[in-house]
C-alpha cells in the first residue's frame, strides 16, 4: 500500500507533542514499526509546499518555532519524499479541466490548485491520499481517513 500524506495530516505530525496530535503520531509510528513489505508512505512535494509556507509564516509571526519545519524535513527523510513530476503536473491540468467542466471547482480559477496536484501525484504514484478531509480529493483519487486505516500486522520473522 502506498500512502500519500496530505497537508492536514503533515501539519498534525509536525506538532506531535500537542495532546490532540498524539494519536496520529502513534498511528504513523505503528505503520512504520510494522515494517510491512507492501507499505510505503510519502510526503508529497505539493503538501510540503503548502505546509512549509504556512509554518514559515507562523514562525515569522512568532506563532510557531523553527522546530515545526525541522519536523517536516525529518518526515520527508523518514518516510520518503515524492517530488512533483511533469507527468503529475500534466495530469493535474487534466483533472483541473475536468473538474471545471463538471462544476466541481476546488479552488479559485486563477489560483494554483494544490488539491488536483496532490491527486495527480497520488495517481501517478499509485497511492491513496491519507487525509482529514476527503471531500474534494475523493472526486479524483482514492482517499483514506487515517482513523479508519489501521496499521498493518507486523511481519513475523522467517516469513516473507
Amino acid at each position: 500500500m502506498i500512502l500519500i500524506l496530505d497537508t492536514g495530516i503533515l501539519g498534525l505530525l509536525c506538532h506531535p507533542s500537542a495532546k490532540q496530535n498524539r494519536a496520529i503520531s502513534a498511528w504513523l509510528s505503528a505503520w512504520l514499526t510494522a515494517r510491512a513489505h507492501d507499505f510505503v508512505a510519502y510526503v508529497p512535494e505539493i503538501a510540503d509546499y503548502e505546509l512549509r509556507r504556512k509554518l514559515l509564516h507562523m514562525i515569522r509571526k512568532k506563532q510557531s518555532t523553527p522546530r515545526s519545519v525541522e519536523r517536516l524535513d525529518d518526515l520527508g527523510r523518514l518516510i520518503g519524499y515524492l517530488p512533483i513530476t511533469t507527468d503529475a503536473m500534466r495530469l493535474a491540468a487534466e483533472l483541473w479541466s475536468d473538474a471545471r467542466v463538471k462544476g466541481w471547482p476546488t479552488a479559485d480559477e486563477a489560483s494554483l490548485d494544490a488539491d488536483v496536484i496532490l491527486a495527480a501525484q497520488a495517481i501517478v504514484a499509485g497511492g491513496t491520499v491519507v487525509t482529514t478531509n476527503p471531500k474534494h480529493l475523493s472526486r479524483f483519487v482514492a482517499t483514506a481517513d487515517w482513523t479508519r486505516l489501521p496499521p498493518p500486522a507486523a511481519r513475523r520473522k522467517g516469513r516473507s
